[in-house]
C-alpha cells in the first residue's frame, strides 16, 4: 500500500475485509470514520456505547463474521459492560477505543483512565502505540476472534497510531474473516474409543452446544442421533442445532429447560458433550447430568474437555468432521425402549402445556403469544430473545424450523435484545430478524429505536409486556418469608405504558395488541411495513416461566 495514516489504513482493512457495518459513539477514530466516507461500510451512530457492542455482537453472531464497535477513552467503561454477552456467548467481536496518551497518564487527565477491565472480557486485549503496529495487530484481531472458541478482542489504539504516517502491508487473510476458519478432525484412535464406549450405553443422549451451530454441524448431529437412536438435547445456544420436532428431540436442556430434557439427560447412562463447555446453564449448574455420569466430549478447545464433567473419551475437532467421523465408526442402533421413553416424557410435556398455549384469556397468557409467534414465523427467520423470561419463554414454549443459526439469545445482559436485533438485522439484511423481549428488557436500550430508524434497519421487536420483572416474584417472597406486602410491588413493578406510542413517536410503525386472535395480523403488518416494528402484547403479569427440575439417576 502507499504511504498513508493509520486512521487510513484501519478504513482499507475494513473495507477489504468484509466489513459492513460499524457501530459506534463519538469520538474514537473519527479519521478513520472519515476514511470511510462514499464506502460500503455503513457507520451505524448509537445512543450508547453498550449498544454499540451488542450490536456488534448480534451481527457477528448473524453473519459469522466479526462485528466491530468502537468508542472513545471515557466510552470505553460502557463499551467494557458491554462486552460480557459477546465474551459468554463466543463471538466474534472486534472492538476499538482511544487508549490515554502516555503524557497523560497518572495525571489525572480529564475523560482519561486505564482500559484494563478489557482483560476479564475478552481472549485478547492489546495497545496499539505506534502506527506500524497496526497490521500485525489488526491480523491477530481477526486470528484470535475466530479462531478455536470465538470471542471478543481490544485494540487499544492511541492517536499516534492512527496520525502517524508509514508504509503500511496489507496483508487480507481470508481464512479469517469468518468463523470456523479451520476445521481441525479428530484423533481416529479416539473416535474408535468413542464408538466403543457409545456400544456399551444402554441410555446414551446427546447434548448439543453452540459449537454445533458454529461449526454448522446441523445434518452431521442428526446423522449421528439418527444412527445412535440417541436422544438429542440442546444448550440454549444451540436450540435450532437440532429439529424441534424431531421424534429423538427432548427440548433445551438445564436451568431455562424443557424438563423431559432435563429428566432423559438425568437417566441417561452415558453423555455426548459436543461443542459446548457444559457450564452452569446448560447443566442446571452441574446436577444434570449428575456428577459421576459417562461422558464423551467433543470441542474444538481442548481446554474445555473435562472442565465439568471429566471425560472417558476426549475428542479434540472441529464439531461437524468429528460428528461425521464418530457415525462413521459406529454401529446403527434400532430405536427401543429407551427412545420410546424419550418420546413418552416429551409427549407428557407438551400436554401439560396445551391448555396455556390454547388460552382466550386477557391479560395473556405469555405461552399463547409464543404459540402465535411459532406458528406465523416465517421459515428463514431469525428469532432473538432476551435473558431471564424471554430465554425461558423462547426455549421452551416456541419450536423453531428449520435447523441452524435461526435463534440468537443473551448470553446473559437484561437489555441485550433489541440492540442486538438491530445489529443481526444489519448482519443478515435478506432475513426478517424477530426479537422477542420483555418490557423490563426493552426499557434498557429504547433509544436504540431511533438508531434503526435513522439507518432503515427494519426487525420487528416483539415485546411482552407485564409492565414489570415479574421473574423477580419468587425471589421477593423469598426474601419477605411468603406473601410481600403492597409496597414490596415497587422491587418489580413499571408503570404500564403504551410502548406502541413511544415507539411511533420515534418513527416505528407499532401497535399494541390485547388479543391472542389480535398477534398474527399485527406481526404480518409489522414485518409488511419495511420499517423497525414494535408489537406491544399486553400479558399477564402472573404468568411465570417454568423452574428448572433435576432427576435421579436410574440405578
Amino acid at each position: 500500500m502507499p504511504s498513508m495514516k493509520g486512521a487510513q489504513f484501519i478504513a482499507e482493512v475494513f473495507k477489504q475485509s468484509g466489513v459492513t457495518h460499524v457501530f459506534h459513539v463519538p469520538t474514537a477514530l473519527f479519521q478513520t470514520m472519515a476514511a470511510l466516507e462514499g464506502s460500503n461500510v455503513q457507520r451505524v451512530l448509537t445512543h450508547g456505547e453498550k449498544a454499540a457492542a451488542y450490536m456488534a455482537d448480534g451481527y457477528a453472531r448473524a453473519s459469522g463474521r466479526p462485528g466491530v464497535c468502537m468508542a472513545q477513552n471515557i466510552g470505553a467503561a460502557n463499551l467494557a459492560a458491554g462486552m460480557a454477552d459477546p465474551f459468554m456467548g463466543c463471538s466474534p467481536v472486534i472492538v476499538f477505543t482511544g487508549a490515554m496518551e502516555p503524557m497523560h497518564r497518572y495525571r489525572h487527565a480529564y475523560q482519561e483512565f486505564e482500559h484494563s477491565q478489557f482483560a476479564d472480557v475478552t481472549k485478547s486485549s492489546v495497545l496499539v502505540d505506534r502506527v506500524q503496529r497496526l497490521p500485525d495487530l489488526l491480523r491477530q484481531a481477526f486470528r484470535t476472534a475466530t479462531t478455536g472458541t470465538p470471542g471478543p478482542v481490544h485494540l487499544d489504539v492511541r492517536e499516534e497510531a492512527l496520525s502517524g504516517v508509514a508504509d503500511l502491508e496489507f496483508v487480507l487473510e481470508a481464512d479469517y474473516l469468518q468463523v470456523p476458519p479451520f476445521r481441525p478432525g479428530p484423533d481416529p484412535a479416539a473416535v474408535r474409543r468413542a464408538a466403543a464406549a457409545l456400544k456399551t450405553a444402554q441410555r446414551p443422549v446427546i447434548v448439543a452446544g453452540g459449537g454445533v451451530i458454529a461449526s454448522q454441524a446441523w445434518d452431521e448431529l442428526q446423522a449421528l442421533a439418527e444412527r445412535l437412536s440417541a436422544p438429542v438435547a440442546t444448550s440454549l445456544n444451540a436450540k435450532t442445532a437440532f429439529p424441534n420436532r424431531h421424534p429423538l428431540s427432548v427440548g433445551v436442556v438445564g436451568r431455562y429447560s424443557r424438563w423431559c430434557a432435563n429428566r432423559v439427560v438425568s437417566e441417561a447412562d452415558l453423555v455426548l458433550f459436543v461443542g459446548t463447555r457444559a457450564g452452569g446453564m446448560t447443566t442446571y449448574e452441574w446436577r444434570v447430568p449428575r456428577p459421576g455420569v459417562r461422558t464423551i466430549q467433543i470441542n474444538i478447545d481442548p481446554e474445555e474437555i473435562g472442565r465439568n464433567y471429566p471425560a472417558e473419551v476426549a475428542l479434540m475437532g472441529d464439531a461437524k468432521l468429528t460428528l461425521a467421523a464418530l457415525a462413521d465408526a459406529v454401529d446403527a442402533s434400532p430405536a427401543g425402549e429407551w427412545t420410546a421413553r424419550a418420546q413418552r416424557y416429551v409427549a407428557e410435556w407438551r400436554a401439560e402445556h396445551a391448555a396455556h398455549r390454547a388460552s382466550d384469556a386477557t391479560p395473556m397468557r405469555p405461552e399463547r403469544l409464543c404459540a402465535e409467534l411459532e406458528a406465523w414465523l416465517p421459515s428463514d427467520a431469525i428469532l432473538t430473545a432476551d435473558t431471564g423470561h424471554s430465554g425461558i419463554w423462547t426455549a421452551t414454549m416456541i419450536d423453531i424450523e428449520p435447523t441452524g443459526n435461526n435463534y440468537l439469545r443473551a448470553a446473559g445482559s437484561l437489555g441485550w435484545c433489541l440492540p442486538a436485533t438491530i445489529g443481526a438485522k444489519c448482519g443478515a439484511p435478506d432475513r426478517p430478524v424477530v426479537a422477542f423481549t420483555g418490557d423490563g428488557g426493552f426499557w434498557y436500550h429504547i433509544a436504540e429505536l431511533e438508531t434503526a430508524v435513522r439507518h432503515g434497519i427494519a426487525p420487528v421487536i416483539v415485546v411482552n409486556d407485564n409492565h414489570s420483572l415479574n421473574q423477580e416474584w419468587g425471589p421477593i417472597r423469598s426474601a419477605f418469608g411468603g406473601e410481600p406486602p403492597a409496597g414490596a410491588m415497587e422491587l418489580m413493578n413499571f408503570t404500564d405504558v403504551n410502548l406502541a406510542k413511544v415507539a411511533e413517536a420515534m418513527g416505528c410503525h407499532a401497535e399494541r395488541v390485547g388479543r391472542p386472535q389480535d398477534i398474527r395480523p399485527a406481526l404480518d403488518r409489522a414485518l409488511a411495513s419495511g420499517r423497525v416494528a414494535v408489537v406491544d402484547v399486553v400479558t399477564d403479569m402472573h404468568a411465570l416461566g417454568p423452574t428448572a427440575r433435576e432427576y435421579p439417576a436410574i440405578e
